[in-house]
């Protein structure tokens, strides 16, 4: 599925969210969120060079808006499943990068768009890697990596990745207070 195919209820999100942004209610969007965020913001969501899927380095920007979503923290790794990526909303500043997929996070006011995955169970990930083979990857794409990698050191990895996201939404969640 893409944020760019016509469907019903894709519109209606884009307005959902306009409309959140107008009343200046907070939002926070994963991937497809972070897409859907983004274009309705302003920006495009098109194919990225590869597919990112896995384990990988997101690196934090350096500057005054990503130190005040991720702290000390420069950078952590992500959980990722995508082959789209936004672009970053007018007068939104970008936070986070990483070598497969250069917009990873943006912030807009109180509104946070991530590309990457923060809020991952090891559970999840196992359901998620139940339809790898689906993803038709090419052998030997660096950016894509095996169920078989995704799982070694899967509850250190996914322990890890919910201090980011323990931080990130404690952060957020400032926003909804008057």
């Amino acid at each position: 599925m893409s944020v760019n195919d016509d469907l019903a209820w894709i519109r209606d999100v884009l307005g959902l969210i306009n409309s959140a942004a107008d009343a200046d209610i907070p939002m926070l969007g994963h991937c497809l969120g972070g897409q859907l965020m983004s274009k309705a913001l302003g920006g495009r969501v098109t194919h990225n060079r590869v597919k990112e899927i896995g384990w990988g380095t997101v690196s934090i920007a350096d500057g005054a808006a990503a130190r005040e979503w991720f702290g000390a923290t420069r950078e952590f790794s992500g959980f990722h499943w995508h082959m789209e990526t936004f672009s970053i909303p007018p007068n939104a500043t970008r936070i986070a990068e990483s070598p497969y997929c250069a917009n990873q996070a943006f912030v807009l006011g109180k509104h946070l768009g991530m590309q990457c995955h923060v809020e991952m169970t090891p559970e999840l990930i196992r359901s998620w890697c139940e339809d790898w083979e689906k993803e038709r990857v090419p052998k030997a794409e660096p950016s894509v990596q095996t169920p078989a990698q995704m799982y070694v050191g899967l509850d250190s990895r996914v322990r890890s990745l919910n201090r980011v996201a323990d931080g990130l939404y404690e952060r957020w969640i400032k926003g909804l207070s008057p």
